[in-house]
């Protein structure tokens, strides 16, 4: 299974995944968990500002975990084949266990979903069913 974490700082879980531009990539096989890349990607390259017919880095993934998201995120994801996994966990390798383990992860607060004023059309409270 091939599970990317939404991390702007590359050491945990962060939210807003429509403009993430940084992405931990892991594989998980037979209980095991390999740390297999790293994105950095351009402003350009987020799903927010990508074509939605275009190739994407992420392309690939299974499961995409974040702590936030708008539908059109998870639309655009989901036209994608991958599924996307909302918590308040920003522990990347706790969620990744999790996830690879067919284990929950603790839904965000609502707070969490509320994206104020950003002006780029996300849902608050928009959360994928597990």
């Amino acid at each position: 299974m091939k599970i990317g974490v939404t991390s702007q700082n590359f050491r945990t879980i962060t939210g807003h995944a429509g403009k993430a531009r940084r992405f931990m990539i892991f594989e998980s096989s037979d209980g095991h968990i390999v740390q297999t890349g790293e994105f950095d990607l351009p402003k350009e390259m987020s799903i927010h500002e990508h074509p939605c017919g275009g190739a994407h880095p992420i392309d690939g993934l299974d499961v995409l975990i974040t702590c936030s998201c708008g539908e059109g995120f998870l639309r655009k994801l989901a036209e994608r084949g991958i599924k996307v996994i909302v918590t308040s966990e920003t522990d990347l390798l706790t969620a990744v266990a999790a996830v690879a383990s067919g284990a929950s992860l603790p839904l965000p607060l609502a707070e969490e979903d509320d994206h104020g004023d950003c002006q780029c059309h996300c849902a608050a409270g928009a959360r994928p069913a597990l």
